[in-house]
This record gives C-alpha cells, structure tokens and sequence, in this order.
C-alpha cells in the first residue's frame, strides 16, 4: 500500500482539528463525535495542545495526518513534526485571514522546503471572504521567500465543520473528495522500493509514555525496515553510538495504534524498548550508516520556581504533597514534554523553564487534576548573555485585531512596556495592529488588554527570538490586599473593603494570615481584616439593616493568578483551590525581609 505522509498546521482555532475529525469521518476511520482532541484540558478550552498522529485509508492509499498544536507556546511541537512529513496542509479562517502563527509554521514548512496545500476554511463565516484570505496567503508566501515552486500552490476552499471542500467556490461538492484527491497528486509517495531495501534509518520526532512500556517514540521511518524484537544502534546528537532492542512496534490506524511484528520505509511508527531515546536521534542497523540532522528544538523564554506547599491550609486538599513526589512528577513530565526543562540543583524549590505562560500553566493544571498540591513563584524571563551582543532578552511579535476606538490606549500601552509598531491596517471598523515586544513587556498584558477593548480585542503572539535587552519598563502595578487574619471571610467586611480595590473572593471563603485577598488601586500593599464582624447593638435605625451587595469578585484562575502576582508572591495551587499569599506571611517578617533587601 501507498503511503502518504502530511501534517495540518495553522492559526489557533482556525479549524485543524475539525478538519481532520471530518477526514477521518468521511474514510470509516472514526464515529460521529469522536475527535483528535480527546485530552480533557483540550476538550474544556477548545484547542489542541499535544501533536497527535492518526491514519486514513483513501483509494487504496493510507495518509499518514499529524495534527500539531495552533498555540505559540506549543511551536515546539509543530517543528519537529514538520521535519517528519512530506507535505503540509496550511488551514487559513477566510474571515481572519494569515495570523502569527500562520507565519511561524509557514516560515518553518517552507525552509524545510515543503510544498504546502492551503486550505481556506470557515467560508461560510458571515464576514468570510475567501478570495481575499487567499491573497494574503499569497503575500505571506512571497514576505516569508517562497521559490517559484512554493509560490504554485493549490487552494481548497472548505467548510471543515460540514466536512465540505472544494477547488472553486462555486463547484458544488458534498464531501472531501477534492481535498483528498489533491493529497495524492500532489504529495510524493513516502515509499518506494528502493528505500525499502536499504539498511533501516529511523528518527524520532516526538515522544510518548506509557505506565506499562515506559517511553514511546514516535518516529518517521527514511530507509529499511524495522522489526519487533530487532537490535538497532541509536546514535545521538554528539554522535555517540549505543545498542537497543525494539520490543513493541505500533503503527497507526485512524485514532488507534495498532500492534505490528514489521513496519517498511515512509511509515510513521510508535517505538517501544528503548528508555532513553530522545527526539532527533537516529535509529539504524550499523555503526557505518551517517546519522540524520538533529531536530533543533525552540529554547524555553521564562522560568519560575516550583515549590511544596507551605501554607497554613497546606495538604488538607493533595494527595501528593511531598517534594519527593513534585520531584518524580517534573522527571516523568521531561520524559514526553521537550519545550520545558527543571534545573533540580536546588534544595528549596525545582526551577523550571518554558515556552509561555500557557505551557506552564497546562502543565499546572494537569498536576492540581492529578492531586497535586504546590506554590509557584511570579514568571520572569531568561536574560542571555553574548560576548558580542551582550545582555539578550526574548521578544514576541504580537498581532492585535480591536476595534477602532480601542487602538488609542493599545498602542499607548504597548509603547510604555517598549513595544515596538511595525504596522497598522484598518479594516472596517476594525484595526489590526503589529509590534515586537520584550516578553517582559508581554507579561500580564493580557487581562489589561482585555479590560481596555471591553472583550472585543483578539491579541496572539509568538516568540522571535532573543534580541539586545531593551531596558526597563515601568509597570503601573497594583498594590495587593493582604489579610491580617485567618478565619471565614465575611460579607460585611468585604462591602468595607470594596471601595479600596477589587477582590479576589466571595463571603465565607476561608483565609488565612498573609492570603492576598485582593488588590488595591494604590501601589501600596494594604493590611486588612476580612473576616470582622458587624457589631450589634439593641437599638435600631433606619438604613442600617439593608442588604449587603457585593460586586463579584475577580476570581483568580491559573493564567490570570501567574499574570497578577508580584515578586514577593506565591500563586498557592491545590486540587480545589488556587490562591495568592505573600511569600512571608506576617507583616514582621515582610518589614524584616524588606530592610534585609535595602541592605
């Protein structure tokens, strides 16, 4: 059987994943309501997080189809996959037209010299307008250097969600037959004879892990066949050189992965028996057989510190509560997650590196689920040094879609946190607006840029690299609302407190001494007392008995929790609650650990 070997790459929510559950949809290979997306972080937020591999069968040909993550924090992934395949399949949304992380994804398919197929979907969107997504699509090409080759793509009109494709838009079409039928003429065969016959060469491009055969790798078989039960020599970045055994061989037939004793040339396996593998490593039969070029992986942009809780509520919610059991639980996590890495030197805390704030606080999400109690430290970026450049910072380009009367204050505020504009269009009532920013400056924008477009502004960014340090930016931080008490909040107090800032929590939420219960429009940190009674008395008076009404409160979540905390922080997680708190929680030990720092 022929095969196939593609990936579907595109924007955030710009229909991947719906396109690939209609591919397999349409060829049997999956169920009404079955998706790619089958993490329940993924199915809650509605994005893909982790790279997945499935498999159609069309006339008589298997496709080999990766959906890769949309998310910037997620690029890793996309770039080991794309060095993997033979083809891409760029999805563009025909209202939004090319977004960051269509340029990101593009750039990285065309230096590897792909011939993408672009997909325009979402043309039945009220504001779609297909032919002029396809234009920018165009114009993205030539920006990014395509050769004349590239430049020649095809385009597919489609409605993913209806499983609907076409090549002009006035065809009429009720399935995917014309997208499909344009992967075979235009993706070359992943096999051929020739290759089949030559010594094994294998390479891994992504990892898995499973309880029972430990680490898995997902990997593109070049040249050869591989066996279960074979020994293979598997020789690394440094080009050294060890032996291992295949005990399991998986290939993948629509969402499942089937079991398999032989796999040949241009297909993609899962590997188990070999514990260290790591991707961009390569697996063949002899020590003579030149090993394939390594996958250059993305290098993390901020860092923060993992901690055990230590707060007075600690361990009454976690199973897991031990710096042991934290310890084992980041190891298992490098195993699979390439795009971080913990620097375990420390006694007091693990210090763990990332992509974003999103891929740090997946990867926190997943753990309060699992039963894990911890604290974390304020985000802050990796500053570099070069002996040439000298001080480097990581700066983000950032595409920002507002409303007209909201462009105002978003360019001021980019400004003052050292952001650069490189454009600016209006479209309609609309303005799309570019800038390359420090990360630093990125940092805790986002809940800010949300109150200033009133939740009409669409802000998406990516990281470009490490770039000289652009000096320091003033940030008009708040001060936080600190809790001098430990008890149950109450109403009536918290009505008193309103009037200084905004809360963080409702009545009858349980505090203890050192919680930052809120924020205070003023810089200063504000010492208060949430859980004081109102005192009664026998008399009565008009006006004094009403109804206490509260504002809700501005509850803090993962996200908005690493980007509101300070310096002198923690963001306390638990598989119940996530919760601000000063790092020292009495106000004699912060004023004591105030003077230490002036001296």
């Amino acid at each position: 059987m022929e095969i196939r070997n593609i990936a579907i790459i595109a924007h955030v929510d710009h229909g991947k994943t719906t396109l690939t559950d209609a591919l397999m949809r349409q060829t049997g290979m999956a169920g009404e309501g079955v998706s790619m997306d089958s993490n329940a972080l993924e199915l809650e937020r509605g994005i893909t997080i982790y790279s997945k591999n499935t498999s159609v069968i069309y006339k008589d040909t298997k496709i080999n189809i990766v959906d890769t993550p949309g998310h910037a924090d997620f690029g890793s992934e996309v770039e080991r996959v794309l060095r993997s395949i033979d083809s891409v399949i760029l999805v563009v949304d025909a209202q939004e037209g090319p977004m960051p992380q269509t340029k990101f994804v593009l750039k990285k398919s065309l230096e590897l010299g792909l011939k993408p197929i672009v997909v325009i979907n979402k043309i039945d969107k009220p504001a779609a307008n297909p032919m002029e997504a396809q234009e920018l699509v165009y114009e993205l090409f030539l920006d990014l250097g395509a050769n004349d080759e590239q430049l020649d793509f095809t385009t597919i009109f489609a409605i993913a969600k209806r499983g609907i494709a076409k090549k002009n838009l006035e065809d009429n079409s009720e399935n995917l037959n014309p997208l499909l039928d344009v992967i075979l003429e235009q993706v070359k065969p992943a096999s051929s004879l020739e290759l089949t016959a030559e010594p094994a060469l294998v390479q891994p491009f992504n990892l898995a892990y499973d309880n029972f055969l430990g680490r898995l790798a997902i990997a593109r078989i070049y040249e050869g066949k591989i066996k279960t039960g074979q020994t293979v020599m598997v020789k690394n970045i440094e080009g050294e050189t060890r032996t291992g055994k295949i005990t399991k061989l998986y290939t993948f037939f629509g969402l499942a992965r089937k079991e398999v004793d032989e796999a040949e040339a241009g297909d993609i396996v899962m590997i188990a028996g070999l514990p260290d593998i790591y991707i961009g490593e390569t697996i063949c039969e002899n020590t003579e057989q030149p090993a394939l070029p390594a996958i250059k992986i993305d290098e993390p942009t901020i860092s923060l510190n993992f901690l055990i809780n230590s707060s007075p509520f600690a361990g009454r919610e976690g199973k897991f509560v031990t710096s042991r059991q934290l310890k084992e639980r980041l190891e298992k996590e490098l195993e699979i997650n390439v795009g971080l890495k913990v620097d375990f030197s420390s006694n007091e805390y693990f210090k763990v590196y990332g992509r974003g704030e999103l891929h740090i606080a997946i990867l926190l999400e997943n753990m309060r689920r699992e039963g894990f109690e911890l604290q974390v430290s304020q985000p802050t970026v990796i500053i570099k040094h070069d002996p040439v450049e000298g001080k480097l910072e990581p700066f983000e380009e950032v595409i920002i879609d507002v409303p007209s009367e909201a462009s105002g204050v978003v360019i001021e505020k980019m400004a003052k946190r050292r952001g650069l504009m490189m454009n600016m269009k209006p479209e309609n009532s609309r303005v799309r607006l570019t800038f390359e920013i420090p990360t630093r400056g990125l940092l805790g924008y986002r809940g800010e840029f949300m109150v200033d477009t009133r939740g009409e502004g669409i802000l998406c960014a990516r990281v470009i690299g490490f770039k000289p340090y652009s000096g320091e930016i003033e940030k008009s931080e708040l001060g936080s609302m600190v809790s001098m008490m430990t008890g149950k909040a109450l109403a009536y107090a918290l009505w008193n407190l309103e009037e200084r800032g905004s809360l963080y929590i409702k009545p009858n939420i349980e505090v203890y001494e050192g919680m930052v219960i809120g924020n205070v429009a003023k810089g200063n940190d504000l010492n208060v007392n949430p859980i004081k009674g109102k005192h009664l008395t026998n008399v009565r008076a008009s006006g004094s008995d009403e109804a206490i009404r509260l504002t809700p409160p501005l509850e803090v979540t993962l996200e908005r929790g690493l980007e509101i905390m300070k310096g002198d922080e923690y963001l306390e997680i638990t598989p119940e609650s996530i919760r601000l708190r000063k790092m020292f929680l009495t106000d004699t030990d912060r004023v004591r650990a105030a003077r230490k720092k002036v001296v």
